[in-house]
């Protein structure tokens, strides 16, 4: 495997592990607001990055290379509104498909087709992390500002069920 992207996937993990973080530290702030269903979604949402960054270790361990941990930074935003943690989760999913996009161009570069072809799951998961993402802002948009309304939509977020990956290596 070439050494940039072995390197490139060894920083994902910790790209991944961090948003765990993010994605806990946003289901912390739901829960202090008794928002059990959005709560329930993000910390749903932690579990699959937790499961992304093990996804790309075995993927590193299956080719013969090293995984290097490095500490997870501590995540640093600060949510006063109920739209304000759907806003940022919406930017950090548009940031980790870039990450991933530059990661598929240097495997491209280097004509690692492995890496490509693992990397399409990925390339998938964005697009439809991206996509919820941004249904959510829209949704709150028009309904959350009525308390109603804010009440179904955490209901319908609390009946969210993690599912593993289903990633082959």
């Amino acid at each position: 495997m070439n050494e940039t992207v072995a390197r490139l996937l060894n920083e994902q993990i910790n790209k991944e592990l961090y948003s765990a973080y993010l994605y806990l530290d946003m289901a912390i702030f739901y829960d202090a607001m008794d928002l059990d269903g959005y709560a329930n979604y993000y910390t749903i949402q932690a579990q699959e990055e937790r499961d992304h960054a093990l996804l790309f270790m075995q993927y590193l361990q299956s080719n013969g290379q090293k995984v290097t941990l490095d500490a997870i930074g501590k995540p640093d935003k600060v949510y006063e509104t109920v739209l304000d943690p759907l806003v940022a989760a919406a930017e950090h999913e548009r940031y980790v498909s870039a990450l991933i996009n530059d990661i598929y161009h240097e495997a491209y570069q280097v004509r690692d087709y492995r890496t490509m072809k693992f990397l399409d799951w990925f390339v998938d998961e964005q697009r439809e992390e991206e996509d919820n993402a941004d249904s959510m802002i829209s949704r709150y948009k028009l309904f959350g500002s009525d308390p109603r309304g804010l009440y179904l939509l955490d209901q319908e977020y609390a009946g969210r069920v993690y599912t593993a990956p289903s990633l082959v290596l």
